[in-house]
């Protein structure tokens, strides 16, 4: 590419630039998207630079590919919010309550939701990903003595926030006092 080709690159580009902002401003939900509009109509413009028009049709051309580049945006966000529906939809049937759950399993899940970031992943791996505490250890590039350390920590601290909810968890015909480590 010349210098001349530049040259004009950066002179359509200061003169179009407000206008494009505008444009897109108009059109979008959030100035992030808008921002986002406006820096991807000119790079199509540097992009295909042989193919901007001289003269006042530069802005027209530009118009045109912010245009598109709208429609592409809001494809893409149709797309997205269709995605998370299905993701919630199914993570839902996979992850969520049962119907048959109780108030006992609300408490837990709210208890389990109020503890430290820690103790959740150290508890959730021992729990529901099923991992030893070698590979615990491994996973986070500790030694298993501190795993153990941490995991009976957690444990201890979980059992004192279901003692102090009040909540008594049964397992089949036996009941589990609270304040008893799991």
């Amino acid at each position: 590419m010349d210098d001349d080709e530049v040259a004009r690159f950066e002179a359509v580009y200061r003169e179009c630039y407000d206008q494009i902002t505008a444009y897109a401003v108009r059109r979008c939900d959030s100035p992030q998207d808008a921002a986002d509009v406006v820096a991807e109509t000119f790079a199509i413009a540097w992009r295909k630079l042989a193919d901007l028009p001289r003269g006042g049709e530069a802005r027209l051309w530009l118009y045109g590919v912010a245009r598109r580049v709208l429609a592409d945006q809001r494809r893409k966000s149709v797309r997205r919010r269709m995605r998370d529906v299905e993701l919630d939809a199914e993570m839902a049937d996979l992850y969520g309550d049962p119907p048959e759950a109780g108030a006992e399993l609300r408490a837990v899940a709210a208890v389990f939701r109020s503890m430290p970031d820690d103790d959740r992943e150290l508890l959730s791996l021992v729990a529901w990903e099923g991992l030893g505490r070698d590979e615990i250890a491994t996973m986070l590039g500790v030694s298993r003595n501190a795993v153990r350390v941490r995991l009976h920590r957690a444990r201890r601290r979980f059992a004192a926030a279901l003692s102090a909810a009040d909540v008594h968890l049964t397992t089949g015909s036996r009941m589990i006092p609270a304040g008893r480590p799991l």
